[in-house]
């Protein structure tokens, strides 16, 4: 899969130095060259956490690996279910991240591997607050913002559905030199004291 990723790279390269392509073309082939290296990452997690040498497992090492490089994720003081990342939400043009939804899952699945229990919800409010500066960011735009990867990855494990009424959503932004990625889901009904809350600054 990384070979092949590395001759669409090769393709890419000559559609770039041609002059004459298509933007379109260009956009398309990035797209399925990118989606394709997301696939080649996965596939290598997926092989490192599960196709350990047997006498590596028996040295005590965990079935997951260590997800802090990843993020975190824990319930706060007021009993909402926070992951944070370590990275801003990508670009989304045309398809939801798949690196991303399979980095919140295994974050997700190594919290109840830990022994906790994750909240569900009947209804909730998804609220993803990126932390970033001017230098920082890497998409302009909300609407650009691969949120749906969140929203994939918690559907059916912490809220049943994510149709408009089931999940409602917010995109917020905080200014800081630390880029971060704050993802927090709540009752619906508790929407308000979050918001009063952070703009007391303990968020």
């Amino acid at each position: 899969m990384i070979h092949q990723s590395f001759q669409m790279g090769g393709k890419l390269q000559a559609l770039l130095e041609d002059g004459r392509s298509d933007p379109s073309s260009i956009e398309t082939h990035i797209e399925k060259m990118l989606g394709h290296m997301e696939n080649a990452i996965i596939e290598m997690r997926n092989l490192c956490e599960h196709d350990r040498p047997n006498e590596l497992k028996t040295l005590g090492k965990p079935d997951l690996p260590d997800m802090s490089v990843a993020g975190r994720v824990d319930v706060n003081n007021f009993g909402w279910l926070h992951i944070e990342l370590n990275t801003l939400l990508p670009h989304c043009r045309f398809t939801t991240p798949t690196y991303l939804i399979d980095t919140i899952v295994k974050l997700l699945d190594g919290y109840e591997k830990s022994g906790h229990i994750l909240p569900r919800h009947e209804d909730a409010i998804l609220i993803i607050d990126e932390h970033s500066d001017i230098s920082s960011r890497t998409v302009y735009d909300q609407d650009n913002k691969g949120w749906k990867a969140v929203s994939n990855a918690i559907k059916g494990r912490i809220v049943r559905d994510d149709d408009q009424y089931t999940l409602q959503l917010a995109l917020l932004s905080t200014v800081s030199d630390s880029p971060a990625c704050h993802i927090y889901i709540l009752p619906q009904a508790e929407a308000g004291e979050f918001f009063l809350i952070r703009a007391d600054g303990a968020l």
